[in-house]
C-alpha cells in the first residue's frame, strides 16, 4: 500500500484527485504538501462545479422572484440551508441563519442575544485557549454593558482546567461561550458534558464549532448547544459564509441584527415588522452561490464519512506527533492524539516560527506561522508565536515525512 492510501478509513489517493491545487508544483518537481487547512481548506471539484452551474444556469436573486430563475436559485439556496441543518442535526432548517463567518455569527449573539439579556455584573465564562473571534466581542460587550468575563484556565498539557470551570458555575454565569477545539493546540474539548453543567447552572451556552464541525461528526442537540457558529471555507466550502444553529426560541425572541431587505415583513415610514426566522438576521441580497456551494461541500463530506474522516486525521496526529519527535530541539504543544484533532503547533530552538514556515515554503510545504488569533494562549505558554502544521482528509502520511523533512533541515540551516 503507497503512503498516499495508508489511510485504513479513508481511499486518500481518489479524494486528492478531486482538489486540483493538490496538483500543483510551487517550483519544478517540488510538489505542494498544503498543511494550513485550520486556516483555510481547500476546495474539490463539487464546490467548484456547482457554483459555475448556479451561474452559468441559476442565477437570480432569491425569495422574492416569481420567475423560474429566481424560483430554481431560492429552491437551490433553501435546499442548501436544509443540508446544513441535518449535517449538524438541528431541528429544523430555521434554526440556521447564514452569515459572513463563525467571526460575524459570534458577532451577532453578541449584538442581539447578550444585547437583550445580560446586564452590569452579569458573568460570562470563557477559556484561555479560545480563538480571538470568541474573546473580542464579549471584552466589546463588557466595556459597553459592565459585564464580567472570567477565563477557565488551560493546563501544561493543553486541556482546560475542568475543577475551575466547575467552581465558576457556581457563580451562576448567564452565558458559557466556548470552542469545541483549539485551532492551536488541537484540544477536543468535553463540550456535551460542560454544556450540560453550565444549563444546570442556568446559563446558555455558545460553541465555536469553527474547527470540529468541519472534521468530525457534530450534532448540536448531543452537544447541549444552544448556540453553535461555524465556517463554510474551513470545510471544503467557499469563503464568505458563516453559519449559525441557534435554537428557535431562543432566536424568535432575539431582536433582528441588522436592518434591510428580506429580514422585514411589513415597512412603514415610522415602524417596522420583522420576518420569520431565519430571514429575520438575514438582511440584503446574501452570497447565493457560495451557500449552494458549502451545499455541494457538505455532500463531499457526507459521503467521505465524519467517523473516517475524523479517524484518519487522529491517525495523520498521532504519526506527526511521533515523527516530530525524532527532530532535536522541537516542542510541540498540546495533549496526547487521542484528545485532539488534526493541529500540530510547535516551536524550534533553531530558529524563529517565521524563519521556520519561510524555509518549509522553500521545499513545498505550506504552513502557519504566529499567534493564530489566540494570543491569551500563546502568553499562558509564554510564547509570541508558533509554527502550526493542520491537517484534513487530503493528507497523508508521505506528506508529514516531507514535512518532517523540511523541519530537519531548519536544524541543518541553523546549526
Amino acid at each position: 500500500m503507497t503512503p498516499a492510501t495508508r489511510s485504513p478509513t479513508l481511499d486518500v489517493a481518489r479524494l486528492r484527485e478531486q482538489f486540483p491545487v493538490l496538483a500543483r508544483e510551487m517550483k519544478p518537481g517540488v510538489p505542494l504538501v498544503y498543511l494550513d487547512s485550520t486556516a483555510t481548506s481547500q476546495k474539490p471539484l463539487a464546490v467548484i462545479e456547482a457554483m459555475d452551474l448556479f451561474y452559468r444556469r441559476h442565477n437570480a436573486n432569491i425569495h422574492r422572484g416569481v420567475y423560474q430563475l429566481a424560483e430554481e436559485a431560492t429552491a437551490q439556496f433553501e435546499a442548501a440551508r436544509a443540508r446544513v441543518a441535518a449535517f449538524i442535526g438541528a431541528a429544523e432548517p430555521a434554526e440556521i441563519i447564514f452569515t459572513r463567518n463563525t467571526t460575524e455569527s459570534i458577532n451577532l449573539v453578541m449584538r442581539t442575544w447578550a444585547q437583550a439579556n445580560l446586564a452590569a455584573g452579569d458573568l460570562i465564562l470563557l477559556t484561555e485557549m479560545e480563538h480571538h473571534s470568541n474573546i473580542v466581542p464579549w471584552q466589546m460587550l463588557a466595556a459597553e454593558k459592565g459585564v464580567q468575563l472570567e477565563f477557565v484556565p488551560v493546563s501544561d498539557d493543553g486541556l482546560l482546567v475542568l475543577p475551575v470551570y466547575e467552581k465558576l458555575l457556581e457563580r451562576r454565569p448567564k452565558l458559557v461561550a466556548v470552542g469545541h477545539m483549539s485551532n492551536v493546540l488541537g484540544t477536543i474539548n468535553p463540550v456535551a458534558e460542560m454544556s450540560r453543567q453550565a444549563h444546570a447552572a442556568g446559563a446558555v451556552v455558545l460553541v465555536d464549532g469553527a474547527q470540529s464541525v468541519p472534521h468530525m461528526k457534530v450534532n448540536v442537540r448531543e452537544l447541549g448547544a444552544d448556540f453553535l457558529a461555524f465556517s463554510s471555507h474551513k470545510m471544503c466550502g467557499p469563503t464568505g459564509i458563516g453559519i449559525l444553529y441557534g435554537r428557535r426560541e431562543l432566536l424568535e425572541k432575539m431582536p433582528p441584527f441588522l436592518g434591510g431587505g428580506d429580514m422585514i415583513r411589513r415597512v412603514r415610514l415610522h415602524e417596522f415588522s420583522t420576518n420569520e426566522i431565519p430571514h429575520k438576521f438575514e438582511a440584503g441580497t446574501p452570497a447565493i452561490a457560495e451557500v449552494i456551494g458549502l451545499g455541494a461541500a457538505i455532500g463531499f463530506l457526507e459521503a467521505a464519512g465524519m467517523d473516517a474522516i475524523h479517524a484518519h486525521e487522529q491517525d495523520l496526529i498521532a504519526y506527526t506527533l511521533d515523527r516530530l519527535s525524532e527532530v532535536p530541539g522541537v516542542r510541540v504543544y498540546g495533549p496526547a492524539p487521542a484528545l485532539r484533532g488534526g493541529v500540530a503547533s510547535f516551536v524550534m530552538q533553531a530558529a524563529h516560527p517565521h524563519d521556520v514556515a519561510q524555509i518549509l515554503d522553500a521545499d513545498g510545504v505550506a504552513v502557519r506561522a504566529g499567534h493564530h488569533c489566540a494570543m491569551p494562549l500563546h502568553e499562558r505558554y509564554g510564547l509570541m508565536a508558533t509554527t502550526r502544521a493542520s491537517f484534513y482528509l487530503y493528507n497523508t502520511r508521505e506528506e508529514v515525512d516531507r514535512l518532517v523533512a523540511a523541519v530537519q533541515k531548519v536544524n541543518d540551516i541553523f546549526a
